[in-house]
């Protein structure tokens, strides 16, 4: 048996922490053993303990957290292989195309997740890769006229910045399976050497049969299998489930030389490879879309047990599917909308905020009408912490009081607790979205109403709500850098959804105004309804009349039909 090369020692040694961005966030008060011993190098971690606040040190609160674990089909306590340190894998896109908003919520999840277990204080290696060798990809290609690695290449960094305007955390590492082309063929050869493959005329497959355990994730018996996605049906197969871990150039193609010829490898082996690169063997978190747990993960797991027989991955974690009139949305039936085409019209935290309102494992509906509810929200909140902040201005530079009422101590209180409940519950954002709606309404009365400007320490309480939102809102990936930046930024595309100017809007507005001084009301009213039918909502106060995006009317009768 030959000796495993270094690279399967993980690769961080390298300062990948630099990389991480700080969240800023502070607290209130053996899986699969093949038949035959295989030598392998276990997981090592290089991470260093996260920093908070101030500077001070901070590790993983008490709470603990829960995660339903595909593998076992329960929900499970996170219990990290090394304490205060978690590795964790998520299968990138191949990139080919412009994503669609099925690959949104894949990577909103997990960076939900990442920045949750930062927020519990654990120092995180997150590593997502890109697939930029793959069928798909020559295909388009070869249809373009470019070469695959160059297209693909510009997709990747498509995919980066569509991660940027979605407020995704870039990862701590971002593995390329053109970059890793000898770690692969070194894991093929062993899985050779190990008796789990078989090379047919330049073509490698891994034998299902030789692996007992294949199934397990899945749940599907190996005589219900057929050959798995991605791979054409082959006679020389020994079963009909064998997957390719090499495959055979042909003409035209892109080629690495490998002890069985030039060829490309197949789609399972890349991450198996690049994982035990980056993590080892052993370590914390895999996951992605629901649609990867078979054939992807399940011959994952098998390529790496028959490498390693100390392989283990404790937790499996799935997404579910993004749905169009209640079909999967991809690109291979047609009916996705890409990114880039939802944040034309929509902001892409409100995008967000959309896929944050449903739970991950659950499918979720795409429809404009979501969308705008999203916008909508959105909109109220950041308008909300906008007014905060410009009372709180107005008061620089003044000593506020060390104390806040026993009111306001209760309902923040609540409202963490709600948070951290909720999100070390499987990450249950949407409980965590509508718990918002108290402090953010508290705000308000506190910046509005006669009996909230009259309250003992309101400047205090203000603080104090602002702080805990801001935090909140971090974690979940939701906190922009500007207040008035962002307003301004969905007020625009409410225009470009109405299709209207702002000067448009003005120009209503002084008509409006003019009519209700001439006392002609109906006309009045139908300046207004005609802009509340196109997503413009009006706001009459003493100062004179103002506009805001709102949800289109005929889209707001149709929700109150549904309910």
């Amino acid at each position: 048996m030959s000796t495993l090369l270094k690279f399967y020692r993980p690769l961080f040694s390298i300062p990948y922490s630099t990389r991480m961005v700080q969240l800023g966030t502070q607290r209130f008060h053996s899986l699969f053993k093949p038949k035959r011993r295989i030598r392998c190098v276990s997981t090592s971690s290089h991470s260093q303990p996260s920093i908070g606040v101030g500077g001070e040190w901070r590790s993983p609160e008490s709470r603990e957290l829960w995660l339903q674990n595909t593998i076992s089909r329960k929900k499970e306590v996170f219990r990290p292989k090394t304490e205060g340190k978690v590795g964790m894998y998520v299968c990138g896109v191949t990139a080919y195309d412009l994503s669609h908003i099925g690959h949104a919520r894949v990577y909103v999840t997990f960076d939900v997740l990442y920045r949750y277990l930062r927020h519990l204080g654990y120092q995180v290696t997150y590593v997502r890769n890109f697939t930029d060798v793959d069928d798909k990809i020559i295909a388009r290609a070869k249809e373009l006229g470019e070469d695959p690695i160059s297209l693909s290449r510009r997709y990747c960094e498509e995919f980066s910045r569509d991660m940027v305007y979605l407020h995704c955390l870039p990862p701590s590492a971002e593995p390329r399976v053109s970059d890793h082309m000898p770690q692969i063929l070194d894991m093929i050869k062993q899985i050779i050497e190990n008796g789990y493959a078989y090379s047919v005329d330049g073509d490698v497959y891994f034998s299902v049969e030789k692996f007992p355990d294949y199934g397990r994730l899945s749940g599907r018996k190996l005589e219900d299998n057929r050959a798995g996605e991605r791979v054409a049906v082959d006679s020389r197969k020994k079963h009909p489930a064998d997957f390719a871990l090499w495959k055979t150039a042909k003409e035209g193609e892109p080629f690495w030389d490998s002890p069985w010829g030039p060829g490309r490898p197949g789609w399972h082996i890349e991450c198996s490879a690049m994982s035990a690169a980056y993590l080892g063997y052993s370590f914390d978190i895999h996951g992605g879309g629901m649609d990867l747990v078979f054939p992807h993960h399940e011959n994952e797991i098998a390529q790496s047990c028959a490498v390693c027989n100390h392989s283990n991955i404790s937790y499996w974690i799935h997404n579910g599917f993004v749905t169009v009139d209640s079909e999967k949305m991809s690109k291979s039936l047609g009916n996705f909308f890409t990114i880039r085409q939802v944040i034309d019209l929509y902001h892409p935290l409100a995008l967000r905020l959309f896929l944050l309102g449903t739970h991950y494992q659950s499918p979720i509906n795409y429809s404009d009408v979501q969308l705008e509810s999203a916008s909508d929200r959105i909109f109220y909140i950041y308008q909300t912490l906008h007014d905060c902040e410009s009372a709180l201005s107005q008061h620089d530079g003044v000593t506020l009081k060390d104390t806040i009422p026993p009111d306001t101590v209760n309902s923040i209180n609540n409202f963490y607790n709600v948070f951290v409940t909720s999100m070390s519950d499987d990450l249950h954002t949407p409980v965590v979205l509508a718990a918002l709606s108290d402090p953010l309404k508290t705000i308000n009365d506190l910046l509005h109403t006669r009996k909230g400007k009259k309250q003992e320490l309101r400047i205090e309480s203000l603080a104090a709500f602002g702080k805990i939102l801001r935090n909140v809102l971090s974690t979940l990936g939701l906190m922009p850098e500007s207040y008035s930046e962002i307003l301004q930024q969905l007020r625009d595309k409410a225009l470009k959804r109405a299709k209207l100017t702002e000067d448009q809007v003005l120009q209503k507005i002084d008509e409006r105004t003019a009519a209700r001084k001439n006392m002609e009301y109906e006309r009045s009213d139908i300046i207004r309804k005609h802009l509340a039918t196109v997503g413009i909502a009006l706001m009459d106060s003493p100062d004179g009349t103002t506009w805001r995006p709102a949800v289109p009317l005929a889209i707001q009768e149709q929700q109150v039909s549904i309910t």
